[in-house]
């Protein structure tokens, strides 16, 4: 009889923002299965001889494509009590816990969704801005920045984000140019203020400011995991920025 496999989210790299039931679950693991954006500190809560398994993806270099992933996860169920799959930020958020899940519903596997705090929410916060803001934006929308924005037959509904208050793209980094180049093309501003938030919630935070004129020359050179915020609110880190692991005593 199959184990049960816990599709866990790590949250977005501050190992204080995960949650109760996470760690508890990670301390009572067999085998953790995790990805590149999970913070490997969370993997010292393991007990004393769980396995570890890095499934991990970054751009262009994956260590093993997601139909494996699937496989590694199945085949692990059938070995271990309690298989933690480990994911960064939330399970459900751009994070392919749905297609794991299903793959293991077709199996016959029994599983469990234990979200995390998404990156998307987590780290603006952590820079100051905060996605909603009376008077300044009621409304915020989550995109993955994956997609090459100028490819034909694009799933990204790029027309509906006109009017859009705030826009937060994850995993764009890369596509920062053709992304803002995308929103002007659309309606937006030139001057339309955007941050890249890169590490964002860890020690390594680093925080840019621009507009989407510019942004994609003054991001230039940070490193990944990043992310992207676009709308009014980015002016409110002013008034607002609190997490500023970089500032000196």
């Amino acid at each position: 009889m199959a184990g049960k496999v816990y599709l866990t989210g790590a949250g977005p790299g501050d190992v204080e923002l995960l949650t109760l039931k996470a760690a508890r679950i990670i301390k009572d693991a067999d085998v953790i299965i995790y990805d590149r954006l999970a913070n490997p500190e969370i993997l010292e809560m393991a007990k004393d001889g769980c396995r570890f398994v890095y499934v991990g993806k970054e751009d262009g270099r994956h260590t093993l494509p997601q139909d494996q992933i699937n496989e590694v996860i199945y085949n692990e169920a059938l070995q271990n009590d309690v298989v933690c799959r480990l994911k960064g930020g939330d399970p459900f958020v751009f994070g392919r816990g749905g297609e794991e899940g299903a793959y293991l519903h077709e199996k016959g596997v029994e599983f469990e969704v234990i979200p995390g705090i998404t990156s998307a929410i987590s780290v603006p916060a952590y820079a100051g801005i905060p996605v909603t803001h009376r008077g300044v934006a009621v409304s915020f929308r989550v995109v993955t920045g994956h997609e090459t924005p100028n490819k034909e037959a694009s799933q990204i509904p790029w027309q509906n984000f006109k009017t859009d208050d705030t826009i937060v793209f994850l995993m764009g980094l890369h596509n920062l140019g053709r992304i803002a180049s995308k929103l002007i093309e659309i309606g937006k501003p030139a001057d339309f203020p955007v941050a890249v938030i890169s590490k964002g919630t860890t020690p390594q935070q680093q925080v840019v400011v621009g507009t989407l004129e510019n942004i994609a020359k003054k991001a230039k050179g940070l490193p990944t995991p990043a992310l992207i915020v676009v709308g009014k609110v980015v002016k409110l880190q002013d008034q607002l920025q609190w997490f500023n692991p970089n500032k000196s005593e």
